[in-house]
């Protein structure tokens, strides 16, 4: 048995590494096809990809953005763990950095008491955000997909409401964008130099904490079991105790709670302040990241590096010749190929799974039949 059990481990790394591989594949030679239908050699692109890629200044860059990606990934992840579609996580992430930016540029307090309260603030901005949501499914039945989308929509008419220059917001020198108040700089979080290649952003510090933390809630808690156990099946759940309806809302809060923390690394980072200007979609891509690392806070973190390298990676492509377009087709081709080659490599594991298991028995029957004649 003990060799047995040991066969099944050794096979299920096998095919955990096969699936990502396969769809990596998958996605270089749907990529190459694209390039070529346009009339042009790939290698080139892939050759460039690879040498621009590995430079020290892209390799700060990615590292910078996986950190809002990962932030945004683990969000989604949290509801996908429940069964939740939070598609929600980008009017979270906005109205969270929002608010952050306005307490920021209104107090005048050490750094060390205004970066905490600004990183609650933004936390709790989200995680209100996103149980609206979570009431309304468990109180109406209104799915979170559809309440998502409009809390979205609300997020961005409340941005564009109190970023004016007579409310919350202000003209700049030039008198051609409207931000908050910029941020002291007692106020910015800290970076880690590398030189010429740029800083890094130090918010990828709370990042790994994110992470850390959602492993050991999700995977060492009774809260994490109870959590995993109704997305899979919420009667088998409630049969054991748990109640359902306190955990949607609980995780809808705790997705949104880590999806105020996204727009922080560009606000505390980059940017110092909440104008026009500050990033769109970034809750999108979570959706995407979460897919691709299949809600593991190691796989996210490497689907956020991945993400972060294409990004960089291909915005060169215009550079050399290249439709900058590409990008969305190769990022649009890896998450379809990581889709299907997932569930080809659980079919075929569930498949493999059944005929050992039963071999086994049909061995232990026969043996049984042998002892007893």
């Amino acid at each position: 048995m003990k060799k047995f059990t040991q066969r099944i481990d050794k096979e299920k790394l096998l095919l955990a590494i096969a699936a990502p591989v396969l769809a990596v594949v998958a996605a270089l030679v749907v990529t190459a096809l694209v390039i070529l239908a346009t009339g042009k050699n790939p290698m080139p692109a892939f050759n460039d990809m690879l040498s621009y890629g590995s430079a020290s200044d892209s390799q700060v860059y990615i590292l910078n953005k996986a950190t809002t990606y990962y932030l945004a990934g683990i969000a989604v992840a949290v509801g996908f763990r429940m069964n939740l579609f939070n598609i929600g996580v980008d009017g979270q992430y906005r109205i969270a950095a929002f608010l952050a930016a306005v307490i920021g540029g209104a107090v005048s307090l050490p750094g060390i008491v205004a970066i905490p309260l600004m990183i609650l603030a933004a936390m709790v901005t989200g995680a209100l955000w996103a149980a609206i949501a979570g009431v309304l499914k468990v109180t109406r039945g209104v799915s979170e997909v559809i309440s998502t989308i409009m809390l979205n929509a609300i997020a961005t008419a409340i941005i564009a409401y109190l970023l004016q220059p007579e409310r919350l917001g202000q003209l700049d020198q030039a008198g051609t964008l409207v931000s908050t108040k910029p941020l002291p700089h007692s106020s910015w979080f800290f970076t880690i130099d590398n030189g010429d290649a740029g800083q890094i952003w130090g918010f990828v510090v709370i990042a790994v904490l994110v992470g850390l933390a959602y492993w050991f809630v999700l995977g060492r808690t009774r809260f994490g079991f109870d959590l995993r156990a109704v997305g899979q099946s919420e009667s088998a759940a409630a049969a054991s105790g748990a109640n359902v309806k306190k955990m949607i809302i609980t995780s809808m809060i705790i997705s949104g709670a880590v999806a105020g923390l996204v727009g922080l690394p560009t606000l505390l980072n980059d940017s110092h302040q909440f104008d026009n200007s500050f990033p769109l979609g970034l809750g999108f891509t979570g959706i995407a990241v979460a897919l691709l690392g299949r809600n593991h806070p190691v796989g996210v973190a490497l689907a956020a590096l991945v993400w972060g390298y294409l990004e960089r990676t291909t915005g060169h492509f215009e550079v050399i010749g290249y439709d900058k377009e590409i990008l969305g087709v190769i990022q649009g081709v890896i998450v379809l190929c990581v889709v299907i080659a997932y569930e080809v490599v659980r079919r075929y594991g569930l498949k493999r799974q059944q005929q050992r298991v039963g071999a086994e028995l049909a061995a232990q029957a026969a043996k049984k039949q042998e002892v007893t004649a």
